[in-house]
């Protein structure tokens, strides 16, 4: 039972930062569909059930390569796409880019709010978890925590008309900031 709440805490911090995301993705986008939440809520937990499998294959051999670099890759992804965010919210246009909705930033933000499973993956067998278990449960909760998320940003957005994607852009940002300034605190 203590492996199983252990994997469940693990699982649901792993998961902040995805429904972080996806919340500011629901933000983005008008007039959101279940389907929508669904897919990012399934790329999303794709990534961070596959993320911990890939860190533990890696090993230990880079765990100070991986840590080292890992939160300035997620910085700078996360603030890259809260600036187009930005810069979008700011635009007039009649037709707003989703870019949420499309497969390479779903991509780049699903791999950018994983890395710190890959770390994970890399002492999973430290922990003495079993693998199969922690990535299937990872991946579920993330999964199950994103869909209603990305349905609430999408929410707030219809009561804000659309001013919440500016906000949107600047929690990306500090998503980015906060997994960057974890390596120093």
């Amino acid at each position: 039972m203590g492996i199983i709440i252990q994997l469940i805490v693990l699982s649901v911090s792993l998961a902040l930062d995805a429904v972080s995301v996806s919340v500011a993705g629901g933000v983005e986008v008008k007039q959101a569909k279940l389907k929508h939440a669904v897919r990012i809520a399934f790329v999303f937990g794709l990534f961070q059930a596959m993320m911990p499998l890939l860190g533990w294959k890696v090993g230990n051999t880079l765990t100070f390569a991986v840590s080292s670099y890992a939160p300035w890759i997620a910085f700078i992804l996360l603030t890259g796409i809260g600036l187009i965010m930005i810069r979008e919210a700011k635009e007039e246009k009649k037709e707003k880019n989703k870019s949420i909705l499309s497969y390479k930033t779903l991509l780049l933000l699903a791999f950018a709010t994983s890395i710190d499973a890959f770390v994970v993956g890399i002492s999973l067998g430290l922990i003495k978890i079993p693998l199969l278990l922690a990535v299937s449960v990872i991946g579920t909760i993330t999964f199950l925590l994103c869909i209603p998320a990305f349905l609430f940003g999408s929410h707030l957005n219809r009561y804000f008309e659309g001013k919440l994607e500016l906000l949107g852009g600047v929690a990306l940002i500090l998503i980015g900031l906060k997994i960057l300034l974890s390596v120093f605190f």
